[in-house]
């Protein structure tokens, strides 16, 4: 398959090797490289979010990467701009775009479009949390039933988030989610897209994300997050749910041991590289699962 025709999709579980494996296709096909994980945006966090080192942006161009203070919020809309706007402009110099990352609403995004519903205000969405908590996620969804009747079978009936979601968007607008969805428009064709999922042996997952914990801390994470005390931050801001801010936040306070510190980020870790995966599995049913190893022999020069 010529796929340098293609805007090409690379997705899977963090320190699954995506990086590395983006640099080996775009060295093949030459493309240049956009970023799509929501936290490798950030310009003073390249250690602790794994931004690819400058070995691996030697040869290759790289985009969106530590294009946003940590003190600014950032939202998947902006990404999308800027990602429509990196991939023309790539692909007016004759080049092959290639996204790669983990955050999976920034890849719906781009290949369905973002859907334009008017802001919830936090007392309304509060609200319907609290209602969902009360009544439990069966009595719930049944509510959003006789609310909402065009949500019936788009969705698992235990899908807790998506059934908040549909709930205040039909209260607050009056109108169904899936009406909103009707009515966008994304930027490219399907057909446009070669979407790959790195799909990894957990086994082996774990101990990769452990050795790599080590050597964030090695390299200078502890230094990147004391850095941080300088900034103003506020507690809402996505940068505050990078793994392992808050843990070294503790350890600089000698509220924790390094040791500790390691053991909870490879735990968190483990259990984001988990919830990427379920989303996948959900979510990417359409999508090429390939090794990082290994280019598949149908990717053509």
């Amino acid at each position: 398959m010529d796929i340098r025709s293609k805007i090409i999709l690379i997705s899977g579980p963090t320190a699954s090797g995506k990086s590395n494996f983006a640099v080996k296709i775009a060295n093949k096909i030459n493309g240049e490289i956009i970023n799509a994980d929501s936290m490798q945006v950030y310009k003073q966090l390249k250690i602790l979010t794994a931004r690819p080192n400058k070995e691996e942006q030697k040869n290759i161009k790289h985009h969106l990467y530590g294009v946003v203070d940590v003190n600014k919020s950032f939202s998947t809309g902006q990404w999308l701009k800027l990602a429509i706007k990196k991939i023309k402009e790539i692909r007016k110099r004759k080049k092959t775009p290639i996204l790669v990352g983990g955050t999976g609403l920034y890849f719906q995004s781009i290949i369905n479009g973002l859907v334009k519903i008017p802001n919830i205000p936090l007392k309304l969405r509060n609200k319907v949390r609290f209602i969902q908590k009360k009544e439990g996620q069966k009595k719930f969804y049944k509510k959003l039933l006789k609310l909402d009747k065009k949500v019936k079978g788009k969705f698992d009936s235990n899908d807790t988030q998506r059934s908040i979601r549909a709930f205040e968007i039909k209260l607050y607008t009056k109108v169904s989610m899936y009406d909103w969805l009707n009515k966008t428009k994304p930027e490219f064709n399907e057909n446009e897209f070669l979407k790959l999922y790195i799909d990894f042996n957990r086994q082996e997952l774990i101990k990769r994300i452990s050795l790599r914990t080590v050597k964030m801390l090695q390299k200078g994470a502890i230094e990147e997050v004391k850095k941080l005390s300088t900034k103003k931050i506020k507690k809402d801001f996505s940068v505050n749910k990078v793994i392992g801010v808050n843990e070294l936040r503790q350890y600089l306070k000698k509220q924790m041991t390094l040791d500790e510190v390691w053991k909870l980020i490879s735990i968190r870790t483990r259990q984001y590289a988990k919830r990427q995966a379920t989303w996948a599995r959900s979510r990417m049913l359409s999508w090429n699962k390939i090794s990082p190893n290994k280019i598949p022999s149908w990717i053509k020069k």
